[in-house]
């Protein structure tokens, strides 16, 4: 795997691979990895000839208050993962390099509406930074494919937008969420759980599974389900931020007999906030 930390010297790599008509898939990661991002890793190789990574943590996805500078950054331990599953090219960019006249300074990508539900109401101008900053290695990059975790469904969904929006000749893939054997959807941030809280954590997805099961016997009465959800999480332990059953096609609120539905729950454990959902149809 070759590692490179400037635009020019990545696309002079690709470039080459260009030439010989290869396909190319990316998976972009803020890194400390695990083994929900090796799976994109393992699954972008069935898309594509040729498989980049990057590794950036992005500062204007991050809120105030966020955890920005204590985001666990592992870069040795991330390349060595990324080497043993077949990654051709990793890209490890400084913040100067992604935002050359800063943070405070750069052309950002706005996706209205979906944007600013769910977690956009919880962390204002989070889907925004994100998008911008998937823009940029959109262009940067110019793969064919890329490929992003569901357990984060409503980025999936605001970067499908913004291909769409913007005309990138990529296809965006979601690859199903990888769990541990109780249910808990592995992300970074379940390291911040204490040993006592990662045993409570399952919970989440419990609840999920609760709501999916109501929905699937008949019970329409979306806004009941998901306070009594909420409950759910509070009594054991959790400080809950939604659990919201939507439209798995555009996350809008669904009509009673709506069947590809979504449900998506956001709750703080500790120090972490936990996001999941489940796809009900």
């Amino acid at each position: 795997m070759q590692t490179v930390t400037t635009i020019d010297e990545l696309r002079a790599v690709i470039n080459g691979w260009r030439r010989t008509g290869e396909r190319i898939a990316f998976v972009p990661t803020m890194g400390n990895l695990h083994r929900g991002h090796t799976t994109l890793i393992d699954t972008a190789k069935q898309h594509a000839d040729r498989v980049v990574a990057s590794i950036f943590v992005n500062p204007l996805q991050f809120g105030r208050g966020e955890d920005f500078g204590s985001y666990p950054r592992t870069p040795d331990a991330d390349s060595a993962a990324l080497a043993a599953h077949g990654t051709d090219l990793l890209f490890m960019p400084s913040e100067q390099e992604i935002y050359p006249y800063g943070r405070d300074c750069v052309t950002v990508v706005d996706v209205p509406g979906i944007s600013e539900t769910l977690c956009g109401e919880s962390r204002p101008g989070h889907f925004r930074g994100v998008a911008t900053v998937v823009t940029k290695l959109f262009n940067i990059v110019q793969p064919d494919v890329a490929l992003f975790g569901q357990k984060d469904f409503q980025q999936v969904a605001v970067l499908q937008r913004v291909v769409r929006d913007l005309n990138f000749p990529i296809e965006v893939i979601g690859v199903p969420t990888v769990r541990d054997s109780d249910g808990l959807a592995l992300s970074s941030r379940n390291g911040y759980l204490t040993a006592e809280e990662r045993q409570r954590a399952p919970l989440l997805y419990q609840t999920l599974r609760y709501v999916a099961d109501r929905v699937k016997s008949g019970d329409s009465d979306f806004a009941s389900i998901e306070i009594e959800a909420a409950q759910r999480l509070a009594d054991g332990g959790f400080g809950p931020d939604y659990v919201a059953i939507r439209s798995s096609v555009d996350l809008a609120p669904p009509e009673a007999h709506e069947r590809d539905l979504v449900v998506l729950a956001a709750a703080r454990l500790g120090k972490a906030r936990l996001i999941d959902n489940l796809l009900i149809n």
